[in-house]
């Protein structure tokens, strides 16, 4: 079995943003602010202990100095704290402490806000789609839920086979992402509230305007969709409506990382990696990556300043502490590889980096043996690359040549737009994966009204709504949405389903309290089992026949037992539940 890289722990200070959010666990505390401006001269800071154990007494220090402690994690020893740009120095001088930085700048509006990802939602820039319409569905599987015949994904991963054996019942899912919308009628069924918590504040420069006054939303919410999709993909129910999940009836947690505009800041996300572990997560799955930067780099990239490099550094540090916590707890972690079409083992030029404030990013040149894109290429994270409909890796995707470096271990469906390039499939919607979304997703992108109808951009994209009695008078409430999108996004979710799969049928627990199953078995399972698949005759894959530039040109090697673009293979949930 090969090993995730381990990270290097150099590193004293960082500029991070955004670190808030409500725990439930001594490991992290919060008490998020609703004010999003400060006097003059002031801010936010984060300090990383040297051990966790001094979080709880360099956080009464922090006070002393006049500092407002607003998040205290003593799993991995990470604090935020206001107060006058004079704290970040006594910080700094403290004893225990690591490092300490700026958090974020209070009042400053970044340039431009993160937005859609150009992979995930391709309808928003791809002005030439041939058949946006959803038309027609073909018949679903027996047992399966009405739209269960356009989930290729699931075909081509076994899972409905491997329902007759094991459906993750009482296996907990943790979806860190952008939120979950718990009152979508095809999630709530397996649904956690009890559970489920946001650990981010709202942040009004790239979120808009906070919709509560603490600027912290309801943990069953998703504003921005990219949440909502990923759960639906691991657990919606089979209910006779909809869709339905790889694992169908597992419980689905979410522990929201990911702001509204679809930033993911090191604060929130350690956070809840380590709520996680607390609460007895069997399965996590991550699909992003930690801004502001593409790859965080020891001691930062050639080209950055001296306080990019402190940021990287800590970054790298709190990640390691929090992936490292979440695996000793039993949580399987699993992670999606990145969109940038990159082979990770020999990394182009970073131009998009930092991403946050918006403005500041500048081309750094990425060394493979001290940058890492976290949290995939962290500690104990399984790497999925993402594949079409046809098998073929997807143009957009990640893979990795160096097959020593465990940056990769398997593949899954995550769609791709352009698949079956020469017949009538190409560049259209079924080409993606359908999942579910929250209807305020849709409304935010004008692709439903606020009348709950589909607009013509809605049209375009294929976005289906399912309602549950057409007979009688409705409600919006009564109603709910599914649409189709593409990404290594979309990846990372069938094989956590398929981990959540193999926990439900190997795990040694009998109830929800104390049903495990070690992260080291869990991989295994996924790898072992994993359905072979040959890298392309040549060892070259072109996409220019696509129309994608030559950068896209991918170089695969190995054999069908490990190669670059799929790492052991295709996850099968059939095979992993036997």
């Amino acid at each position: 079995m090969r090993r995730t890289r381990m990270l290097s722990m150099a590193g004293t200070a960082a500029v991070v943003a955004a670190i808030a959010g409500s725990a439930a666990t001594g490991a992290a505390t919060a008490a998020p602010s609703a004010s999003t401006a400060q006097a003059a001269g002031s801010g936010s800071y984060v300090v990383l202990t040297d051990k966790a154990s001094d979080a709880k007494a360099v956080a009464a220090q922090l006070r002393k100095a006049g500092g407002d402690v607003t998040s205290v994690n003593t799993a991995i020893g990470l604090i935020t704290v206001k107060g006058s740009s004079s704290l970040l120095a006594k910080a700094r001088g403290l004893d225990g402490v690591k490092g300490a930085a700026n958090d974020r700048s209070i009042g400053t509006a970044p340039q431009r806000a993160k937005g859609p990802d150009p992979v995930e939602k391709p309808q928003v820039f791809d002005k030439t789609r041939a058949n946006g319409t959803f038309k027609y569905t073909p018949p679903p599987p027996e047992g399966g839920d009405p739209l269960d015949g356009l989930l290729w994904g699931h075909e081509m991963v076994n899972a409905f086979e491997a329902r007759a054996t094991e459906t993750g019942d009482k296996v907990r899912v943790g979806v860190l992402d952008t939120g979950v919308d718990g009152n979508h009628q095809d999630l709530a069924p397996n649904f956690n509230r009890e559970l489920s918590r946001n650990f981010t504040t709202d942040m009004p420069d790239i979120d808009g305007p906070c919709d509560t006054a603490s600027c912290v939303d309801p943990a069953d919410v998703d504003q921005n969709g990219h949440g909502t999709h990923v759960a639906g993909t691991i657990g919606a129910a089979v209910n006779d409506f909809g869709i339905s999940g790889i694992a169908p009836d597992v419980e689905l947690v979410n522990i929201r990382g990911g702001q509204d505009s679809g930033y993911f800041f090191v604060g929130p996300v350690t956070n809840a990696l380590t709520y996680a572990g607390d609460v007895g997560l069997d399965v996590v799955n991550m699909s992003f990556y930690v801004d502001p930067w593409l790859y965080n780099c020891a001691g930062g990239a050639p080209e950055d300043s001296p306080e990019e490099a402190a940021e990287q550094d800590l970054i790298i540090a709190a990640m390691t502490r929090a992936l490292n916590y979440a695996n000793s707890k039993n949580v399987t972690l699993v992670g999606a590889l990145g969109n940038n079409h990159e082979d990770l083992s020999n990394p182009r030029t970073d131009v998009s980096s930092p991403d946050y404030p918006g403005g500041t990013e500048h081309p750094r040149t990425i060394d493979n043996a001290t940058c890492w894109d976290l949290p995939v290429e962290g500690p104990n994270v399984i790497g999925v690359s993402a594949l079409g409909p046809t098998g073929e890796k997807a143009d957009y995707s990640n893979y990795a040549t160096d097959l020593t470096s465990g940056e990769i271990e398997v593949s899954a469906p995550g769609g791709w737009y352009r698949d079956g390039i020469g017949t009538e499939t190409y560049r259209t919607n079924g080409n993606l994966i359908l999942s579910t979304v929250s209807l305020a997703s849709l409304q935010e992108s004008a692709e439903v009204d606020k009348n709950g109808n589909i607009t013509k951009p809605g049209r375009d994209a294929g976005v289906i709504k399912q309602c549950t009695d057409r007979r009688q008078p409705m409600k919006k409430s009564d109603c709910s949405y599914y649409a189709w999108f593409q990404g290594t996004s979309m990846a990372s979710p069938h094989a956590a389903g398929v981990a959540a799969l193999a926990v439900g049928a190997h795990g040694s627990g009998t109830s929800a309290d104390t049903f495990f199953l070690a992260p080291a078995t869990t991989r295994s399972l996924l790898m072992d089992t994993a359905t072979d698949h040959a890298c392309p005759a040549s060892g070259i894959r072109s996409y220019e026949p696509e129309g994608r530039s030559a950068e896209f040109t991918a170089r695969c090697v190995g054999t069908a037992d490990f190669n670059s673009f799929y790492g052991d293979g295709i996850v099968n949930a059939a095979g992993v539940v036997q």
